[in-house]
């Protein structure tokens, strides 16, 4: 090891903060309004008088709409400069925000988070370029840290505040909150971001964008309409996502040709990249999948408010807090290989109590649990990233960060969407309840429906005891449900195993202040 090195990295210095505030902002408005709308949604139900389908697409649209601009962010930041575009975002998204609180049907809310979403998909890894780029290598793990902890609370904090906010307020509160901080948050990234540099010689692929978008959002759209369907043979869902596939693999095929290519795969020669992407991919799955169900258990299986949810989920923001920072250190001193697989060796320890989850299951231990879970994460996502990152030169770092982020996008959706279908299939198997039909869809309501109905204070004519059976089934399904997610947090070892055990050596004059990275060495 040289001398270089071995020497410790430099502390985070105040001008490296202040951009990293900036960038904390941003991510905080984009992932906590995924969550905070997530609890919304039966009040839109309500105030539109739509079906739970249709509120679904402001869920679907922003997603999208984040699949489509997420591939266009590498090349901007390089042509036009990732200050001028990250203020871009910044008020396409406060601006989407403003007008869907102003609407007044579910098609202009669906159509207003679309825009929203433009905003938000360039938000994190234009955000993760730009902090990548101020640190420098040796400082990536600690910087990253930072960025991490909304990322993590994001699905903890979410809940509480659109709770909060829906019982306090309206739900108009819930896009309105975004005014301030966005206003804020572009006053301050004027002030706080560095000028740009932009590389004006590099032509746009617009051959590979009209591959790559397409396909990504007929791709995710198929993925996401999964859990409403139930099924894969839909032509709704197994069409778009053929369409999507087909378009994704000549996109993959076509862009080893072109100089520059919309989305540079020429990246994973990197086996560090390659390595870590894998690793992230995985854990995304399992991570955000799960994460959707431990609300839901709380909500439909103990009856619980969706503030009082939100606050039992609060353990886990707790541990990931804890080990956050450390981890964030460690990971600018010690190779992510050694220290991460112990982290997922928590979440798995952790996440085993849900697969065993009744109808009244301590709150000690389910809240134990996601402390651990939170401990363990706080310790995986953002050191996995910050080796993703870090072997990549000063003009790779816009086109790595954005490889990455695609991959957090596709594998969230995956995720959520086999969390979904396989409970939701499961729920279906429930015996229906003689003479008792749904108002709106004429369907029979089920024994599980029932009982998730009445945990959430809806009153039905069905007896005591048929409530007790319905309940006990919709507990054994979530626990088959979590067993899936189970299998998948072990599957995330696998790829975790090759990530590098050992530094790379780093080339002779590599600095850490400044917007510049010079590549270490790429590892062999």
């Amino acid at each position: 090891m040289t001398d270089q090195a071995a020497a410790p990295p430099q502390k985070l210095d105040a001008a490296v903060l202040k951009i990293a505030g900036v960038v904390v902002l941003g991510a905080i408005m984009s992932i906590l309004d995924i969550t905070v709308v997530s609890v919304a949604l039966p009040t839109f139900q309500t105030e539109f008088d739509a079906t739970y389908a249709q509120v679904a697409w402001t869920m679907t649209g922003y997603t999208l709409a984040l699949a489509t601009v997420i591939p266009l962010s590498g090349w901007a930041a390089d042509r036009f400069g990732t200050k001028r575009l990250y203020m871009l975002a910044l008020l396409l998204f406060t601006l989407g925000s403003v007008l869907c609180a102003t609407a007044d049907s579910i098609e202009q809310l669906v159509a207003y988070r679309v825009l929203q979403g433009l905003g938000g998909g360039m938000l994190m890894p234009l955000g993760m370029t730009i902090m990548t780029r101020a640190a420098g290598p040796q400082r990536i793990g600690r910087l990253m840290a930072v960025l991490g902890i909304p990322m993590l609370l994001g699905p903890i904090g979410g809940p509480i505040l659109g709770g909060w906010l829906i019982e306090a307020a309206s739900w108009h509160w819930v896009f309105l909150i975004n005014l301030p901080i966005g206003i804020i948050a572009l006053i301050y990234a004027l002030f706080a971001l560095p000028k740009d540099s932009p590389q004006p010689g590099e032509s746009f692929d617009f051959l590979g964008m009209l591959m790559l978008s397409p396909g990504l959002a007929l791709f995710l759209y198929g993925v996401s309409s999964l859990p409403e369907t139930g099924t894969i043979t839909t032509p709704k869902v197994w069409i778009t996502m053929l369409a999507g596939l087909i378009l994704l693999v000549s996109f993959v095929l076509y862009s080893f040709k072109p100089k520059h290519p919309l989305l540079d795969l020429r990246l994973f020669r990197n086996r560090n990249l390659s390595v870590s992407s894998l690793s992230l991919f995985v854990f995304v799955i399992a991570f955000m999948g799960a994460g959707l169900l431990f609300p839901s258990y709380f909500l439909q299986v103990r009856g619980e408010s969706t503030l009082h949810a939100g606050l039992l989920m609060a353990p886990q923001g707790i541990g990931a807090m804890i080990t956050m920072p450390i981890a964030g250190t460690l990971a600018d001193r010690i190779p992510v290989g050694r220290t991460v697989p112990f982290a997922m060796a928590l979440i798995a320890a952790g996440f085993f109590t849900f697969t065993q989850v009744g109808t009244d299951t301590s709150y000690l231990l389910l809240c134990g649990s996601l402390f651990v879970m939170g401990l363990g994460m706080g310790g995986t996502m953002m050191p996995i990233m910050t080796s993703a990152l870090r072997t990549l030169t000063s003009n790779e770092v816009a086109r790595g960060s954005t490889l990455v982020n695609i991959l957090q996008q596709i594998g969230g959706s995956i995720g959520s969407a086999i969390m979904s279908v396989v409970l939701t299939s499961r729920l279906n198997q429930s015996d229906p309840i003689p003479g008792l039909t749904n108002p709106r869809t004429g369907e029979p309501i089920t024994e599980a429906g029932a009982a998730i109905a009445h945990q959430q204070g809806a009153q039905l004519p069905v007896p005591p005891n048929i409530l007790e059976r319905g309940l006990a089934f919709v507990a054994d399904s979530f626990g088959t449900t979590f067993w899936v997610g189970f299998a998948l947090v072990l599957a995330t070892f696998i790829p975790i195993a090759f990530l590098p055990r050992k530094r790379p050596a780093a080339k002779v004059g590599e600095g850490d202040a400044g917007n510049t990275v010079e590549a270490p060495v790429m590892m062999h």
